[in-house]
């Protein structure tokens, strides 16, 4: 198996790709290769400054790096010898398994679709990561690649949940629900009540219908399914109440003797609870929806990050996660084409 990884993208790049690459190939590299993507001299250099070893590294040298401020669509189209497009170009002539990167997620989005494009059944790759829950993890998406999506859109996204939750995240016949003001059928916007009744109809997915905001956090379902306006306010809002609940944890614990030793008999539990809401441990989101794995690395990762997001791209590559999409996309088609017919 053979990743690619692109070592110049996101903000710690790219001293923190390569200690990620290197705690990835030392924790689960039996049988993995790895291919790092980017200015070689910066990498070697880097890798020699902080005793990294490349050993199970292969280097392809980009001259040039996207970043954050770049146009996305003139990135994909005019820098082809960047550690980005130029890995996925590698990815689709089939010179490796699954992409990594932690730069530009515009950038990465474009690039994909022109690129790698997508399986059979779907218009637009959406991002899904896997979000801290009350009772279990579960899969957010979209978040963030699709401001504004169609009923049909919604519906896809949701085939494409149930099947990363089921092929990566291990969940049996997993449960998915979609984002709405009310639980009821009729909440919601006309594209959303629309997305409710095709995903109830839809033979490939176990619906558990509408969701609410202050439900979604319980860990109650598997997936839950919105377009990338919602979604990416529900992961920054989960994101900032997490930081901000821990932080005023702490000010409760440090304001007197009898607090401090109060905070020794839960420590253990409060390192759990930090753990769980540490998006260091899930590593990255996946784009689903294109037809060869890409998984996309916070912009802010440090070493572990890229090590999950790494150990992310193995498991999606392990289970066929493309193949078993579009195999599951195609059947939903199947269904609506004989719904058609018979009507």
């Amino acid at each position: 198996m053979k990743i690619l990884v692109d070592a110049m993208g996101g903000d710690n790049a790219p001293l923190c790709v390569l200690q990620g690459a290197a705690d990835a190939l030392r924790e689960f590299g039996d049988g993995m290769q790895l291919v790092l993507l980017g200015r070689k001299e910066v990498i070697e250099q880097t890798a020699k400054d902080n005793g990294i070893p490349l050993d199970g590294m292969e280097l392809v040298d980009c001259r040039q790096v996207v970043t954050m401020h770049d146009d996305p669509v003139k990135a994909a189209r005019k820098m082809t010898d960047s550690s980005l497009v130029r890995g996925l170009t590698m990815l689709k002539n089939g010179e490796g398994d699954a992409f990594v990167s932690a730069g530009s997620t515009g950038a990465m989005h474009v690039a994909a679709s022109l690129i790698i494009r997508t399986v059979k059944g779907v218009k637009r790759p959406a991002l899904a990561t896997p979000m801290p829950g009350f009772k279990q993890n579960y899969l957010l998406l979209d978040c963030g690649a699709n401001v504004e999506c169609r009923a049909t859109t919604l519906n896809a996204f949701a085939v494409m949940g149930s099947v990363y939750a089921e092929k990566v995240m291990g969940r049996h016949s997993p449960s998915v629900a979609l984002v709405n003001n009310g639980a009821e059928d009729t909440k919601g916007t006309p594209i959303y009540r629309e997305a409710h009744g095709l995903m109830r109809a839809n033979p490939v997915i176990r619906f558990a219908g509408n969701i609410e905001p202050r439900d979604v956090p319980n860990g109650e379902v598997d997936v839950v399914v919105c377009d990338g306006f919602v979604g990416n306010v529900i992961l920054k809002l989960t994101e900032g109440v997490a930081k901000s609940l821990l932080g005023m944890l702490k000010d409760v614990f440090m304001q007197s003797v009898v607090t401090k030793l109060c905070y020794l008999g839960v420590k253990g539990g409060l390192r759990t609870i930090k753990h769980k809401m540490d998006s260091e441990e899930v590593g990255g989101a996946p784009l689903l929806g294109t037809a060869r794995p890409v998984i996309k690395a916070h912009g802010s990762s440090k070493a572990k990050g890229i090590k999950n997001a790494i150990r992310q791209a193995r498991l999606c590559v392990e289970g066929d996660l493309c193949g078993t999409m579009e195999a599951a996309l195609a059947e939903l088609q199947t269904d609506e084409t004989r719904a058609e017919k018979s009507e």
